[in-house]
């Protein structure tokens, strides 16, 4: 068993045995080497703060996804140690971009894992830079299971990001230019197909 304890204690799966058992069967055998690199170093270097790591889990939902939908030009808004971001690029087609380009040509997917109170703003500015069909993603938005919970009783370090999460997620179930689909892994994934 890999020293991951504190990682896993804050994904939104609360049996850390069925937890364990997802990693150790499926996720960390299939976790490509640079990938294991950086989430060893990440949680060896920040503790407690690796936390805002992807979880490889989720990263390896995020790869079968992006080969699915097979993306040409890829986006991704915040950066912790580059768990995600090299997951993205790992998971590209041989004539697929990762970044941030500019010019004419729409993104196929974006990746949006940043500060969670401008979730809204990035949403409006993704919907002009995300073509009709596109995926965006948005990481934490089950933020550690305190949007099911009374403001007093989510820890008081998950209440400022609550509030913002769950604007969004309203937001987002009442936006009629996307399809969503909330996702229980990690600390919950919300995939938005733009249709209009």
């Amino acid at each position: 068993m890999e020293n991951t304890d504190v990682h896993r204690k804050c994904t939104i799966l609360q049996s850390e045995a069925l937890q364990e058992y997802i990693l150790e069967t499926s996720a960390y055998p299939r976790e490509h080497e640079q990938l294991k690199e950086i989430r060893e170093v990440t949680i060896q270097k920040y503790g407690f703060r690796s936390t805002m790591l992807v979880p490889a889990d989720e990263g390896q939902f995020l790869s079968m996804l992006l080969k699915i939908i097979n993306p040409k030009k890829t986006l991704e808004l915040g950066v912790f140690t580059g768990y995600s971001l090299l997951a993205t690029a790992l998971a590209l087609p041989d004539d697929g971009k990762g970044g941030g380009e500019h010019g004419m040509e729409l993104f196929d997917f974006a990746f949006v894992d940043a500060d969670k109170p401008n979730y809204i703003h990035y949403h409006e500015r993704l919907m002009k830079l995300v073509k009709i069909g596109g995926v965006i993603a948005y990481d934490n938005t089950l933020w550690h299971g305190s949007v099911a919970v009374d403001e007093e009783e989510a820890p008081e370090i998950f209440r400022d990001g609550r509030r913002a999460i769950m604007d969004l997620n309203t937001y987002l179930a009442s936006d009629l230019r996307i399809e969503m689909s909330q996702i229980s892994i990690g600390d919950g994934i919300t995939l938005c197909r733009r249709i209009r």
